[in-house]
């Protein structure tokens, strides 16, 4: 397993835009899912976040496109 770093600009209670980061769900390949809130509409969501370290690399971003694709109902 890859050795990752956490991405300490992120922590419970952090916001980012209308949500609130609170504790993280998980970590993979591709960054850290986080349980957030989405204070606009009162809703718990999921945010996942791309290390700044794979934001350049052309094959991440359609592979994060692929895992964050909503699933269909």
């Amino acid at each position: 397993m890859m050795w990752r770093k956490r991405l300490d600009f992120v922590t419970s209670g952090t916001k980012l835009g209308p949500y609130e980061i609170q504790p993280p769900l998980g970590a993979g390949g591709l960054g850290e899912v986080y349980r957030a809130r989405d204070t606009r509409l009162d809703r718990t969501v999921s945010i996942k976040i791309l290390p700044a370290h794979l934001s350049d690399n052309p094959e991440a971003k359609p592979r994060f496109d692929r895992e964050v694709a909503p699933f269909p109902r």
